[in-house]
């Protein structure tokens, strides 16, 4: 069984390298090729005229999760605090499971959800054709709520329950007492869910490319058309060749950093023994 583990765990690490050694191999050449300043600054792509600044699509992806943080954060930690607390165990039993099949909902029916609910919503309001970076925040804000609120609640619950009797023993009221007792105490989980919300959000594809417009401009409102990284790469893999291909696979190798950067984050706070 040792042996079976040991290469259980080779191939996931081999398997890891390979996409590593992949995408470098194949992005970097292109990122050289274009120029690193014209590829990561530039704000033209067109493939047609050899143009592949994907700046455009950078700040797209960053609004569009942003905007699902502003929206899902809030919302997914106020649930994970009344569902650890707050929330009688008949309604529990029906929460836990309707939680949990949210996060197993496929994407492409999260994009349909957007396109026929959201969307119409927003023209209402808006006008305009109802497929912006609001409408994508909207979407993903929705998307996250499953995995935020499972951390979270995880970590609420760890706490020492010790730490919210004391509270009340000082004369706090039972809400006073989750939020400045509980909550700071349980931080270093909730942010390690949030981080892993904010990982679902900038790599979400699908759902993303149905509803956010796919404009590779700068936006100029929460209401503009966008296009994300994910979405560049969708859109345009099926027919792309030479350097268009290369350009795509270089901007997968940016949205493989950002993930990175998001997943050294979340090991720092994992770690952090404070």
């Amino acid at each position: 069984m040792k042996g079976v583990f040991l290469i259980s765990a080779c191939v996931s690490v081999i398997a890891v390298v390979t996409i590593c050694v992949f995408l470098f191999a194949n992005g970097v050449p292109a990122i050289a090729k274009i120029g690193p300043s014209e590829f990561l600054l530039g704000k033209s792509w067109k493939p047609l005229e050899n143009k592949f600044g994907i700046f455009p699509m950078i700040v797209g992806s960053i609004y569009v999760t942003a905007g699902a943080i502003i929206i899902g954060v809030p919302v997914g930690i106020f649930c994970a605090v009344f569902m650890a607390k707050f929330c009688p165990q008949g309604l529990y039993k029906i929460l836990k499971p309707a939680i949990e099949l949210l996060a197993g909902i496929p994407s492409i029916v999260y994009g349909f959800f957007g396109l026929m609910v959201i969307v119409p919503v927003m023209q209402d309001i808006f006008g305009g054709s109802g497929k912006s970076m609001l409408t994508a925040s909207v979407l993903l804000g929705i998307m996250i709520l499953p995995t935020i609120i499972g951390v979270a609640e995880s970590a609420v619950r760890a706490v020492p329950e010790s730490y919210y009797e004391g509270s009340l023993a000082l004369g706090a009221t039972s809400e006073r007492s989750v939020f400045c007792a509980m909550l700071p105490a349980a931080k270093t989980g909730i942010m390690a869910g949030v981080i892993l919300g904010i990982g679902r959000a900038i790599g979400e594809t699908m759902a993303v490319v149905m509803i956010c417009g796919n404009q590779s401009v700068l936006p100029n409102s929460i209401t503009s058309g966008v296009r994300t990284l994910t979405a560049n790469i969708v859109l345009e893999m099926g027919y792309a060749a030479d350097l268009h291909r290369d350009a795509l696979i270089a901007t997968a190798v940016v949205l493989f950093v950002f993930i990175l950067i998001i997943n050294t984050l979340f090991s720092i706070i994992k770690n952090n023994k404070e």
